[in-house]
């Protein structure tokens, strides 16, 4: 095996740390820009929705072949082509006039990020061979990507108040450019067990979850019985399960579903895709909240969430060192049920809610999140194999980012759904002619926020309203599914801290993958 020096360890680090915190920071740093892109851009709630799914889809639907395409031609190959693509589609972003470019832009973002993304915890592998400095590794990439997801709202919120929104894509370039050079450099080349791509089930997987994802945006603008939405929820229904039965009886999936055999690594997955489900989609909304509704500035939104950030730095750390003392399930439990809380606390405030009465909201948020960044990654890499480690990463991160993506999708149909019914009845108390409520209700799913600022003040009021009780209910329903998955991972993981302390002081699967 190659030999590398500290100075060429350090090197790697850097250079994967800075581009998975580009990554994750691109993940949330659009949100804070979102009002003023849909001002801008003339996009309602489903096309900012769009902003944000175009990404995350097309990141979560090819990174299990970005995983592959790595063990076949080069880890290091694949990720520079990935950081390339990403930086590309950055600038197309910041550069686009319309919302159909930049949506387009977004999908270029993330088919660069899923081909950088799966090789980075391998290459952590394969450059740090000790147990403990593996450890250490991990430990800080997670926490510098952590630290991507909870700057990404501190650092936008000023960024689009002073340069625009197109600020928050620029960003990424000179990121980007410097990490194709320090990661040409330093990065090893290495291939893992060279695998076929596995088409069929690429293509079922990208119909399933691009028709579902669509069903879930479209569905309370254009009606639940809609023939497209319809047509494309059966086409979910069918492609989903025919991807599960593909890679079941294909020789080399691209998702080995021997991986949920494990409960710690499927306790660790359904922590990975809870935590994404229901905080992605609350801070796809909370900006909607604070500056449409509240009428926050982008910075004064931006900077009212550094209470959250503070905790995820603190918190990543210290979940670190416990895992390492107790196993994963106390951190990972802990963090899902302070996250529960965080967002059914949230559904108590309204829009005359003064900011230290939901300060306590944000802490807990932020010491939730940062509870399972580490303990995630760390339990994945202890139970699988050098040579799985790239399917496992993949897996791992496209759970995660699926996860957001079903998070904004379902409680953004949570929301426009509850919002269109509480404002139709509003309006009628208000006598607004049924032709006109209709108009309404689309000003406010189709052309956005901005629509509205011309209607009368009750009817202005009538729309906040909605939209705040809409929210209050989809925070509901997320906190509660967060909840749920506290208690099942609590059950999955009720073994895993006997083998965190096991006399040997080595996982029990540590040689030999507990899902094989």
């Amino acid at each position: 095996m190659e030999e590398f020096t500290p100075r060429r360890k350090r090197l790697v680090l850097a250079a994967l740390c800075a581009t998975m915190f580009m990554a994750m920071l691109d993940n949330v740093i659009v949100n804070n820009a979102l009002p003023r892109i849909g001002q801008q851009l003339h996009a309602g709630v489903s096309g900012l929705q769009w902003v944000v799914e175009g990404y995350s889809l097309v990141y979560a639907a090819l990174l299990l072949t970005g995983g592959t395409l790595g063990d076949r031609y080069g880890r290091k190959r694949i990720f520079l082509t990935g950081l390339a693509l990403f930086t590309a589609g950055s600038a197309a972003a910041a550069l686009s006039g319309s919302i159909g470019l930049l949506i387009a832009a977004r999908m270029l973002q993330g088919l660069g990020a899923a081909l950088l993304t799966p090789g980075s915890l391998s290459i952590l592998r394969h450059v740090f061979t000790d147990e403990k400095e593996r450890a250490r590794a991990v430990g800080l990439w997670s926490g510098v990507s952590a630290l991507g997801l909870a700057i990404g709202p501190v650092l936008g919120g000023p960024m689009v108040d002073t340069f625009g929104w197109a600020s928050v894509f620029w960003i990424n370039v000179p990121i980007g450019a410097a990490g194709l050079l320090l990661a040409a450099r330093a990065l090893p080349e290495f291939a893992g067990r060279a695998k076929r791509v596995d088409l069929p089930g690429q293509l079922l997987s990208v119909l399933g979850f691009g028709a579902l994802v669509y069903a879930l945006i479209e569905g309370p603008a254009r009606g639940w019985t809609d023939t497209r939405v319809l047509t494309l929820a059966a086409v979910a229904a069918v492609a989903l399960p025919a991807f599960v039965a593909v890679e079941l009886r294909t020789t080399d999936p691209m998702l080995d579903l021997h991986f949920f055999r494990d409960p710690v690594l499927s306790g660790a997955a359904v922590t990975g895709f809870m935590i994404s489900f229901g905080m992605f989609g609350a801070s796809f909304f909370l900006p909607l909240l604070m500056q449409d509704v509240m009428g926050w500035a982008p910075s004064s939104a931006g900077l009212a969430g550094l209470p959250m950030t503070a905790m995820i730095v603190v918190a990543a750390p210290l979940s670190g060192t416990l895992t390492a003392r107790c196993g994963p399930r106390i951190p990972l439990v802990t963090g899902l049920t302070l996250c529960a809380a965080a967002l059914g606390g949230l559904s108590l405030y309204g829009r005359h809610a003064h900011y230290p009465e939901y300060l306590w909201v944000l802490l807990a948020m932020g010491i939730g999140m940062g509870m399972t960044f580490t303990p995630v990654s760390v339990t994945v890499m202890k139970r699988v194999p050098l040579a799985q480690a790239g399917m496992a990463s993949a897996t791992l991160n496209m759970l995660r980012e699926i996860g957001g993506v079903v998070g904004v999708a379902v409680l953004g149909a949570v929301l426009t759904s509850r919002l269109a019914a509480t404002l139709t009845g509003s309006l009628d108390r208000l006598g607004v002619p049924s032709e006109t409520r209709q108009g309404i209700a689309d000003s406010v799913a189709g052309t956005g926020a901005d629509g509205t600022q011309i209607l009368p003040a009750p009817v202005h009021d009538a729309v906040n309203t909605a939209f705040i009780e809409g929210l209050h209910l989809a925070l509901r329903c997320g906190g509660a599914a967060m909840a749920v998955a506290a208690v099942l991972v609590a059950v999955l993981l009720r073994s895993a801290s006997n083998q965190a302390t096991a006399p040997t002081g080595e996982p029990a699967q540590q040689d030999e993958p507990a899902y094989q």
